[in-house]
This record gives structure tokens, C-alpha cells and sequence, in this order.
């Protein structure tokens, strides 16, 4: 299947140097035509969604997958294939799901982020976390632009005291991100005359089909909340809270492909991240087409002043990668 990375690209003035423009890839092969006098695009307005008011109708027909790291909990996910094909049938007001499949298309910059696709560097920073031993117990833990949410998920069944989603896309955190977490949550059943079969939905393990018709949202969706919209006006919608939010953890993966985000990003990080609280960040080192990358958004960091940038890990097979971390700068 061809795919494409349709961008328009902004530098910040006085941040860092470049023109707008229009990076495209198609089949591998990378083309660039230059933009001038284009108006902004404007920011997807942020919004919180609540828990689902009919969880059975998300996991009715889902087809999950496991993924398995190590000594990580098993996720589970919805198919990524499974899901592209039954697209049409599911919910979209944003009319994401007809674009991404009829321009064949995973990044289609101001309208939809890629948030319907699992990307390399998430299963790089899972590795990591594995590697580290991460608990994630009694966190307050932000998943910054989380799609699928495999990080969110990972911290919630690490006893997080609270996760948060974050995705561009309203569909993503409904369609996707939600159905997710539901697969992931403990099921309470005080019934000890339950069948083998009606037993299944226990310990994390999704109900079966039968059982899931006729659930609530499970306990653990208490300690989740779920955000969608640009993170020029997520920030504010948090910051408007009293008390505002703070992270222990913020943990975010190939979110430094366009330069033109850093600002909204770097504020976010400011803002919204405990005094002694961490950033993970995994990403490639280039973004091919598109023009990010980690070079860049480390300058970027730099001339800020604000956090520094640790590189934990380099990954060297296929395109280069990286695993980093962002804290505050010591006084």
C-alpha cells in the first residue's frame, strides 16, 4: 500500500531557522514543494471525554491482540488491521477514518496525527521501561499524544495512581483508546459460583463476549481520564483546573516529527510536569520527508533553558532511534 507524509512544516521565529513548507513521501521516495503566504491552520479545540456510556457496544465486536515484552503485563489492544476494515462502521465525527483509508494516508498534518497506528518507538520505550524495572506505583502519569495508549496501559496495570490520555483526535480516544483501556481493566465479580468461562473477564483479562454485554465501566477507568484537541489549547484546558494537574511522568513517543510543534509541546512539559517528575521521549533521530527529529528538538530544549535532555538508550537497527529522558534543570 502507498502511504504519504503530508506536513506543513512552520519554524519558530527566532527558535529555529527554515521557510514553511510541504514535505511529501510517498513509496520512499521523499519530494518537497515550498509554501508561502498559507494562513495557520487552527488548533483543534482540546476536550475531555467521559467514560463510555455503553462499554459493551465498544468490546461487543473487538478483536484483540496481545502484545507481550519481557517481564512487562500482557496488553491488549484492538487489531490494527481489523480495525482499519471495519472503519466504516464505527463513529467518526471528525470524518478521519474515510481520509486516512481513501488518501492511504497515516499523517495528515492539522487534521489527523497518526494516532491510529502503533509507531516503532513506542515498543522501543516499552523495551526500555522493561529493561529499567519501572513500577509505575502511586504515579500520576500523563501518555502525551497516546494513540493506541500502550504506555498509559503499561503504567495503569503498574499501579498508577491516576493515568491520563492524550490524543490530537477526538476518533482516536473514542474509537481506539478507550476500547483499549476497557481491555485492560480488572472486572469486579463477587459471584463465586461463576462459570470457568464467565471467569475469563478477571485479573485483566477481557470478559467474554457474553459477560462484556452486560458491564459497567470497570473500577480502574476511575483512575483514567481521557483528553482530545492540539496541545495549544489542551494545556490551557488543564491549566484551568484548580489545582492544575502535575505529572510524575509524562511519557510521549514520536511526537517530535514536525518542528513546528516544539513550542506547544516544550510548554506543555513546563507546565503540567512535577517539580522532580520525568519525561520519556522516544523517537528517531530523523524524520525523513517531514523535517524533525532529535537533533533538532534537543537545540530546540537547549535554547530554552528550561529542561535538560539525557540520552538513555540508542537503537541502531533500521533507522536510528532513541530513548530520552527531559527534567528540569537544576537551580
Amino acid at each position: 500500500m502507498a502511504f504519504s507524509f503530508n506536513f506543513t512544516i512552520q519554524a519558530e521565529t527566532g527558535e529555529l531557522p527554515g521557510e514553511e513548507q510541504t514535505f511529501e513521501k510517498e513509496n520512499g521516495h521523499s519530494t518537497r514543494t515550498e509554501e508561502h503566504g498559507s494562513a495557520p491552520k487552527q488548533p483543534k479545540e482540546a476536550k475531555e471525554h467521559g467514560a463510555p456510556r455503553d462499554p459493551a457496544a465498544l468490546l461487543a465486536n473487538a478483536v484483540p491482540e496481545t502484545l507481550s515484552i519481557g517481564a512487562l503485563p500482557p496488553l491488549r489492544h484492538l487489531n490494527e488491521f481489523v480495525f482499519e476494515q471495519t472503519a466504516p462502521e464505527r463513529e467518526d465525527d471528525e470524518a478521519i477514518l474515510s481520509q486516512t483509508i481513501g488518501q492511504h494516508s497515516d499523517l495528515i498534518s492539522g487534521v489527523y496525527e497518526g494516532g491510529l497506528k502503533v509507531w516503532e518507538c513506542t515498543y522501543d520505550l516499552l523495551d526500555y521501561l522493561e529493561q529499567e524495572g519501572e513500577t509505575f506505583s502511586g504515579k500520576r502519569v500523563l501518555d502525551l499524544g497516546c494513540g493506541a495508549g500502550l504506555l498509559g496501559l503499561l503504567a495503569l496495570k503498574r499501579g498508577a495512581s491516576r493515568v491520563h490520555f492524550q490524543d490530537y483526535n477526538s476518533t482516536v480516544i473514542e474509537q481506539l483508546t478507550v476500547p483499549n483501556v476497557l481491555l485492560n481493566c480488572d472486572y469486579d465479580d463477587d459471584d463465586d459460583d461463576d462459570s470457568d468461562e464467565e471467569k475469563d473477564g478477571k485479573h485483566g483479562s477481557p470478559p467474554s463476549k457474553k459477560r462484556a454485554l452486560d458491564l459497567a465501566p470497570p473500577p480502574d477507568m476511575a483512575r483514567c481520564r481521557f483528553f482530545s484537541g492540539d496541545w495549544t489549547s489542551f494545556l490551557p484546558l488543564l491549566l484551568s483546573e484548580k489545582p492544575p494537574p502535575k505529572y510524575d511522568m509524562i511519557l510521549t513517543s514520536e511526537t517530535i516529527y514536525n518542528t513546528s510543534y516544539y513550542k506547544a509541546l516544550h510548554d506543555v512539559f513546563e507546565q503540567l510536569l512535577a517539580n522532580n517528575g520525568v519525561v520519556y521521549l522516544s523517537t528517531k533521530s530523523h524524520y525523513f520527508g517531514v523535517g524533525g527529529g532529535l537533533h533538532l528538538f534537543e537545540t530546540f530544549v537547549v535554547q530554552r533553558n528550561v529542561l535538560e535532555v539525557k540520552r538513555l538508550k540508542d537503537i541502531e537497527t533500521g533507522l536510528q532511534r532513541h530513548v530520552v529522558s527531559l527534567r528540569f534543570k537544576k537551580s
